[in-house]
């Protein structure tokens, strides 16, 4: 059976991940209360995340930031475009 969660982001039922998405508490804490189309979502906003301030996913002052903007996305007020941020087009 599929495993479900209500989902934080768009307060329903919905599919969830199929494992917790990194071996700690917050991984725990995403599989619980994510679904798979939020997580896809925080997919494409961590790109750009990560292409806007330039983060390397490989320095853990970045790892921190790209935590802390996960953790507002989800659980807090929603992570903030940066104001430079131009969205492509077209």
């Amino acid at each position: 059976m599929a495993h479900t969660v209500f989902c934080v982001k768009f307060k329903k039922d919905l599919p969830g991940l199929d494992e917790p998405p990194f071996d700690n508490d917050l991984g725990q804490k995403v599989y619980d209360n994510v679904s798979q189309e939020a997580w896809k979502m925080w997919m494409e906003h961590c790109k750009m995340l990560l292409n806007e301030y330039r983060l390397n996913p490989a320095r853990r002052e970045d790892q921190e930031v790209i935590v802390k903007q996960m953790e507002q996305f989800f659980f807090g007020e929603g992570s903030a475009k940066p104001k430079e941020y131009v969205p492509p087009t077209s």
